[in-house]
């Protein structure tokens, strides 16, 4: 392990960057390679003085790419020489996994040297580690991967969970989903009620599945407890919507909807473009609202926004998109800070112990331990 602008380094366990908030970062998996992230990385240090790196992957290389005045005394690099590969299948990286970048990147969380990990990597692959390394927090059945989604909310967003992490959902992983989506609005967002609604065909109450409707009351029991608001049913024109702030679904769905968003924002960034560029009256146009097309950029560019978050764990993961540049690995360690400054993941973790507690105090059975710490 190798300390950039440092004499020395500490071993496992230890405090790699003394005073700061540690993020332990995959430098390896993504589509651009070690350069995009160890640029992010950069990125991070100028813009948050308070943040330091553990950074994993092959030590030369990373050496020469990290090598920067910025980073002296901020920047750790631990050797990894092994690459999980977007092509790879979860079962195979869990039998010869434990020499790659990624794996490293979460034993730092594991050890307790970082309290956060980043990875452009294989989200499959990134899961099932996380879950093996980290384990699940008491009381969840399933881990889900929660977004941020543009929206017209004050706060610029709504939370979106699961989008991924697993295809099913009963009605107790959607409620847990609400609670840890809520958990997340309420430290990531800062918003001290968040508004949660439940992804549906419909916002009639006969519409949906049968699980959905038994989802609905669980949810609804559970807004004292957990610290929210429960607006019903909403359907998929509320995703980039003002009525809620949480929207809960399941893994199969919330995918498809992040994939869908995606695609439309490029198509429709694409089409401006094209149609700006297609006379020179309106090349002219296009310099008059030079100041609006930027902050409409902004707005819908999803590098800004970059970075699912996996709930459920032992510790607080953030999964960067895989073709993330500089700018998105950047934005997705300064989600990590920010999660990691606010508490985040003792608070979800003590409203959980709530919600498990009330639940089984509700059907006579005697509840487990727990503290009373206000998340």
């Amino acid at each position: 392990m190798q300390d950039i602008g440092t004499a020395s380094s500490t071993g496992t366990g230890g405090q790699p960057v003394p005073g700061r908030i540690v993020i332990s970062v995959d430098a390896m998996g993504g589509d651009r390679g070690a350069e995009a992230v160890a640029e992010g990385v950069r990125l991070s240090a100028l813009a948050n003085p308070d943040i330091g790196f553990v950074v994993h992957g092959p030590e030369p290389e990373l050496t020469k790419l990290l090598s920067r005045p910025e980073l002296q005394g901020r920047c750790v690099i631990r050797h990894a020489e092994g690459v999980v590969k977007m092509t790879d299948k979860p079962s195979q990286v869990m039998r010869s996994g434990s020499g790659t970048s990624m794996w490293s990147a979460i034993e730092s969380v594991k050890q307790g040297e970082a309290v956060a990990a980043v990875s452009c990597g294989n989200t499959g692959a990134l899961m099932a580690m996380s879950m093996i390394r980290l384990r699940k927090l008491p009381g969840v059945n399933r881990p889900a991967i929660a977004c941020l989604w543009p929206s017209r909310n004050p706060s610029g967003f709504n939370v979106t969970l699961d989008v991924g992490a697993d295809i099913r959902a009963d009605a107790e992983d959607l409620l847990q989903y609400a609670l840890m989506g809520a958990s997340y609005a309420r430290n990531g967002l800062g918003l001290q009620r968040p508004r949660v609604g439940l992804l549906n065909v419909g916002t009639e109450e006969h519409k949906g599945r049968a699980e959905l409707k038994q989802a609905q009351d669980m949810i609804l029991a559970a807004t004292e407890i957990g610290g929210f608001d429960y607006v019903g049913f909403v359907e998929g024109g509320d995703l980039p919507g003002a009525r809620c702030d949480v929207i809960v679904t399941d893994g199969f769905t919330g995918n498809i909807a992040l994939k869908t968003g995606e695609g439309t924002a490029k198509l429709v960034s694409d089409f401006l473009k094209e149609a700006f560029r297609a006379t020179f009256l309106s090349k002219i146009a296009a310099l008059l609202a030079l100041a609006s097309l930027k902050r409409l950029q902004k707005r819908i560019d999803p590098r800004r926004v970059n970075g699912g978050v996996f709930l459920g764990l032992n510790g607080t993961i953030v999964k960067s998109h895989g073709s993330a540049d500089a700018t998105g690995v950047s934005a997705a360690i300064k989600l990590a800070f920010q999660l990691a400054q606010s508490g985040f993941q003792e608070r979800l973790a003590t409203r959980l112990v709530q919600v498990t507690q009330a639940q089984q105090e509700a059907a006579g059975l005697r509840p487990v331990a727990g503290n009373d710490r206000n998340p």
